[in-house]
């Protein structure tokens, strides 16, 4: 997997949690502000709007509504005072005063540029964030290839998201399979299977060329469309590079050619695109299921054999639930060295778990985050790949219930009963 299929990976989590986060705040009276600037907006167009917005809110008759949405209003011309521009890939800003669980006032002011451009412009003033138009950060803009080819010729295409792309086409010009007169039967059917043979070695070339950047397949899947079956010879012929091969993911049947089999087979792999996620994911827990079948020992789980396994560098890709609840305390013992414990939700109400060994005293915590957003920050500096997975498919949900929600793919054996480590020598920053 590459490192920025990974990058997304994570930055996706990261918005899929700060959604979850604000969608759960709520605040007193209208003053919760969502804004978003899409790129190439001008800031002080935002800015001057902004400035008109305070002006009509200072007519507000309720006292204790008029200054929470003035302070609202403040804090986000206060944000946008740290931009000189909207950002490439435009400006999200959420700010106001939300009410905590213990029913205490917390100011929120959170301005971010998101992973990809997010092409809507969006100013509410409401009890509440407003975060559907997030929502199409999280749709899968993976791009996927089409090659279409029937007995008259060939077209290379993409599709991202809505986008679609013609890479190249070309027209062929391949005997019927009647013979002309004046030649052998045999002589013909030699000569014809000849043409169809380099036909089918061209369209080959043309897809390492087409989808092949850096020595890696540049989509994320590969369909083969046709009228004949060329398609099926195609994907079966030893002509056909292998790393492309192995991104097949249909092969369908439609009655043109051309650009009209382009949009016809965009309409009949549908489904299998939206599902191409899910398909990764539970070929990947699957893999790891097969590791564990075979008794290999490149495999890890749970938290404590994981975060040896990391800091041993062996872990090749580090899997883990994205709702797992896990956090990460950072503890301080009376004799003043640091302790670092990872605790679920309910262990974290045990007290007992929190108690200095030596003095029996109870632990100062100085730093406490929950583990995958530890995970999302260093997952780098162990030479790993992370993948965020769910319990949707049958696979995910063993994943979660047996293995606790969090394991690793490991790059060679690891014999965890026979290390015998020091606690915080492997828990160590």
């Amino acid at each position: 997997m590459s490192a920025t299929d990974n990058d997304q990976n994570v930055e996706i989590w990261k918005v899929k949690k700060l959604i979850k986060n604000l969608e759960a705040a709520r605040g007193n009276g209208t003053s919760m502000i969502s804004l978003i600037i899409p790129p190439k907006d001008q800031i002080s167009r935002v800015a001057k709007m902004l400035a008109e917005e305070y002006g009509t809110a200072s007519n507000i008759k309720s006292r204790v509504n008029r200054l929470s949405v003035l302070g609202a209003i403040t804090s986000t011309q206060q944000r946008l005072k740290l931009y000189n521009k909207v950002p490439p890939n435009g400006l999200v800003v959420y700010c106001g005063t939300i009410i905590t669980d213990e029913g205490k006032e917390k100011k929120v002011n959170i301005d971010f540029e998101p992973f990809k451009p997010i092409n809507t412009s969006l100013y509410l003033c409401d009890n509440k964030f407003h975060t559907e138009d997030l929502s199409e950060l999280l749709e899968s803009d993976s791009r996927f290839g089409f090659i279409i080819m029937d007995g008259n010729g060939a077209l290379f295409g993409t599709l991202s998201g809505n986008t679609r792309e013609i890479l190249q086409s070309f027209s062929v010009e391949l005997p019927k399979k009647h013979g002309r007169g004046g030649q052998s039967a045999l002589r013909f059917a030699r000569l014809r299977e000849e043409k169809r043979h380099n036909y089918v070695r061209k369209v080959a070339e043309h897809a390492t060329t087409n989808f092949i950047t850096d020595d890696k397949p540049n989509v994320a899947g590969l369909v083969l469309a046709g009228s004949a079956d060329f398609k099926t010879v195609l994907g079966q012929s030893d002509m056909f590079d292998q790393r492309l091969a192995a991104k097949i993911i249909a092969t369908v049947d439609v009655s043109y050619g051309g650009i009209n089999g382009f949009n016809q087979a965009i309409e009949l792999s549908g489904e299998l695109l939206t599902n191409v996620k899910f398909v990764q994911e539970k070929k990947l827990i699957q893999k790891y299921f097969d590791e564990i079948s075979m008794d290999t020992g490149k495999y890890c789980f749970g938290v404590d054999d994981t975060l040896k396994a990391l800091d041993l560098g062996a872990v090749e890709t580090l899997i883990v639930w994205e709702n797992l609840e896990t956090s990460r305390l950072k503890l301080k013992n009376a004799a003043g060295d640091e302790e670092i414990l990872h605790l679920t939700k309910e262990q974290e109400d045990d007290k007992s778990l929190l108690q200095d060994k030596e003095t029996g005293t109870e632990m100062e915590v100085i730093e406490k985050m929950p583990l995958l957003e530890w995970f999302a920050e260093r997952y780098k500096d162990f030479g790993a790949n992370l993948e965020f997975i769910t319990n949707k498919s049958s696979e995910g949900s063993q994943f979660v219930k047996g293995f606790g929600g969090i394991g690793g793919l490991l790059r060679y054996k690891v014999d965890f009963g026979a290390m015998a480590y020091d606690s915080d020598e492997f828990y160590s920053d």
